[in-house]
């Protein structure tokens, strides 16, 4: 293995770290703004205008789009569009910590789904942090439970986002990140685009709307994308699950501090039961 490779292997964890801080941060700025913009009009857009910036900054990326790429990259967008739209439509039948613990479940999804489709093999050690991260989340979301179609829902939406975790992992490597990141967000747009237009699109109303999408536009989604479809060449699918876990721990950590939300003794050692499966995944790979 070479240094560049190694240094690589060692910076990706952390890389996705930020990623999930990013993600867990929107979690709380977008509370507001989905509130006055429905939700589909919201993520198209954010992806569209995600898609805009990356062209504006890097035009030239178009010639990179090859077939392979264009074709990976359209599967890829087709299964994180799909966990997006999947997830809304389940909210919108069963409760926000129901669905937030539901959609943690790509954790387990990953590694099951790596083991049937990449014929991955996975350690005793990793499926020991699967669990503990699993349980993390029950505890950080659960606060009752009602098995019904929004559930089911919301487990195909972790499906979809463990199938695109596993996408990225093993197409990734050797296609050109930035133009692999477009090709996905150009095509989670048109799919958000169709659902929001046969609904009645509605724009941001007002600038605080519009400085929210500027935020997951850009950083949690051109820059978050670039950095996940970059990190994923360089770990395993499963050992990429455990650590966007971490995604609800920074929610809760954003929400105590500028949402003025409680924390709980449950929803605590739920974090530090994630938290503890991260650090472990990470300190194994360095």
């Amino acid at each position: 293995m070479s240094s560049s490779h190694a240094l690589k292997m060692r910076l990706a964890p952390w890389a996705l770290l930020l990623v999930s801080a990013g993600w867990g941060l929107a979690f709380v700025v977008m509370k507001d703004a989905i509130e006055r913009q429905s939700v589909n009009s919201f993520l198209f857009s954010r992806f569209l205008l995600a898609v805009a910036v990356m062209l504006l900054i890097k035009p030239r990326v178009l010639k990179a789009i090859n077939r392979e790429l264009l074709t990976k990259g359209f599967i890829a967008g087709l299964l994180l569009g799909s966990g997006y739209i999947l997830q809304t439509l389940g909210l919108a039948l069963t409760g926000a910590a129901i669905t937030g613990f539901i959609t943690g479940l790509y954790v387990v999804a990953t590694p099951v789904l790596a083991a049937l489709i990449l014929k991955e093999r996975i350690t005793r050690f990793t499926w020991m942090c699967v669990a503990i991260a699993t349980v993390g989340l029950a505890l950080l979301s659960l606060k009752g439970w009602n098995l019904g179609f929004g559930e089911f829902l919301v487990f195909l939406c972790a499906v979809a986002f463990a199938a695109h975790i596993i996408a990225l992992s093993h197409w990734s490597n050797g296609l050109d990140v930035y133009a692999m990141t477009i090709v996905q967000l150009a095509t989670c747009a048109l799919m958000t685009g169709v659902i929001s237009f046969a609904q009645g699109f509605e724009a941001p109303t007002d600038t605080s709307g519009w400085l929210v999408i500027i935020y997951t536009a850009v950083i949690c989604t051109a820059v978050a994308f670039v950095v996940q479809t970059w990190s994923q060449a360089h770990m395993t699918a499963t050992k990429v699950a455990v650590i966007l876990t971490m995604e609800v721990v920074f929610a809760a950590f954003f929400a105590i501090v500028f949402g003025g939300e409680t924390l709980t003794l449950r929803a605590g050692l739920g974090g530090v039961l994630v938290m503890l499966a991260m650090f472990m995944i990470v300190l194994k790979e360095a």
